[in-house]
């Protein structure tokens, strides 16, 4: 009897630890397909960072969403409330309504301030959609008043782009060069821990594949999941307590991203397996990428980084709060 209480009260570190050692390293050089059309590209010299205007991010003011909005339908793929709308002018959005909101619209802005591609992204504290139908399959708790939405991030759809494929962190024509092992950077700079495919995308667009990850909207808050997503996201306490850097040695530098799920998880066994297996996209970076992204960063204000905040819809003191965390993970990448 004392050996099988032994096995049992064993069998969860046991799985663990199975799960652990058999992970991909994710600096690995990818051994796919060679082929190489058409041209692809995972990130772009930004050019002057100081310069860019993170309150209007990828587009620009002339190009934010102008209402009225019409209503076209609903998505109910994922696990986020979504609906496709019309504006004044006949442009498509993707409105994602909940707590990933507001993360998703500043966490574009950073990617793209420093050369990554990244969805042309608007939050709007309240939006009116016209035929917007009585009951919505998801979200109708962010309907406010019949019309009428709260905390609201609009996404432009498709202009003269087309998604052609996802694409997976640890196998990828990209795997082991400086511009990804930055993307691997700034995840854990954000704190975005859903690191799943579906959250990456290519698209195809003036003749080159452009790679960027589409869902960042599970940031700013801890380094991983948690048992109720109010604390998973989105959480400006959780965000500053978090750990950045895990270990950093002469060659490579451990980022905390993901972290290890509660074993509560340990009953939804594929969750938990996949969020350990993601541990490799934040481990064993090259110290000197991660001094690279770092090296840029740097170059962006205190000014700048407000504006991103601001135009997730925070207040003056939640910008403010967020803002001074995400200057010290950038100190702390300045100073490897």
């Amino acid at each position: 009897m004392r050996l099988e209480r032994t096995q049992t009260k064993a069998f969860p570190w046991a799985l663990f630890f199975l799960i652990a050692f058999s992970l991909p390293v994710a600096g690995q050089k990818y051994t796919g397909p060679s082929n190489k059309t058409p041209a692809a590209a995972i990130w772009k010299d930004p050019g002057d960072i100081s310069t860019k205007d993170l309150f209007a991010g990828p587009g620009s003011e002339k190009d934010r969403p102008q209402p009225p909005f019409k209503f076209l339908k609903e998505d109910k793929h994922g696990n986020n409330s979504k609906i496709d709308v019309e504006d004044s002018r006949g442009d498509k959005w993707r409105a994602k309504l909940g707590i990933e909101a507001q993360p998703e619209t500043v966490a574009s802005r950073l990617l793209w301030a420093v050369g990554f591609f990244a969805n042309e992204n608007y939050f709007y504290p309240e939006v009116t959609v016209d035929n917007l139908p009585e009951h919505l399959h998801r979200g109708q708790g962010h309907v406010i008043s019949p019309g009428h939405l709260e905390g609201v991030r609009l996404q432009r759809q498709a202009r003269a782009k087309k998604k052609s494929a996802e694409w997976n962190w640890q196998h990828n024509r990209f795997t082991g060069t400086r511009e990804l092992n930055g993307l691997r950077v700034m995840m854990a700079l954000i704190g975005n821990w859903d690191l799943k495919d579906e959250n990456n995308a290519i698209i195809e667009k003036d003749k080159q594949e452009h790679w960027l990850v589409t869902g960042v909207g599970a940031a700013f808050g801890p380094q991983g999941m948690q048992v109720r997503e109010r604390a998973s996201k989105n959480n400006v306490k959780a965000y500053q307590r978090a750990r950045f850097i895990k270990k950093v040695t002469p060659d490579y530098v451990d980022f905390n991203l993901p972290q290890r799920p509660p074993l509560i998880f340990l009953f939804v066994l594929p969750t938990f397996v996949h969020q350990i297996c993601m541990r490799s996209v934040g481990n064993h970076v090259p110290i000197q990428d991660a001094q690279w992204i770092g090296s840029l960063l740097a170059q962006l204000s205190e000014g700048q980084i407000k504006d991103a905040f601001r135009a997730g819809g925070y207040t003056p003191d939640q910008a403010a709060a967020f803002s001074k965390a995400l200057l010290g993970r950038i100190a702390q990448l300045k100073a490897l």
